[in-house]
């Protein structure tokens, strides 16, 4: 089981979700993560600059995180519009 970290960038845009959305990552997002960050249907692995982060699919939105194997934990990076994500 993985560990849910969200980092101060992710504090920042939370504070300016939709709580819907924000509902969303809790208690869909999280758990799957939780059980497995690699693999899933919303989950891709990024490459070039962005290289060892992943990115989970939430309709119109990507929340993008990185994993870090050794402390079992996963880091919630940003939430971002499809259309200004990359």
């Amino acid at each position: 089981m993985f560990s849910i970290a969200e980092t101060k960038t992710f504090e920042k845009v939370k504070a300016t979700l939709d709580a819907k959305l924000y509902l969303k990552i809790k208690t869909i997002v999280y758990p799957q993560l939780r059980e497995n960050p690699f693999f899933g249907t919303n989950i891709k692995k990024l490459k070039g600059e962005f290289e060892g982060y992943y990115r989970y699919r939430l309709g119109n939105y990507r929340l993008f995180y990185s994993v870090e194997q050794e402390k079992v934990m996963v880091f919630i990076v940003d939430v971002k519009h499809r259309q200004s994500a990359y």
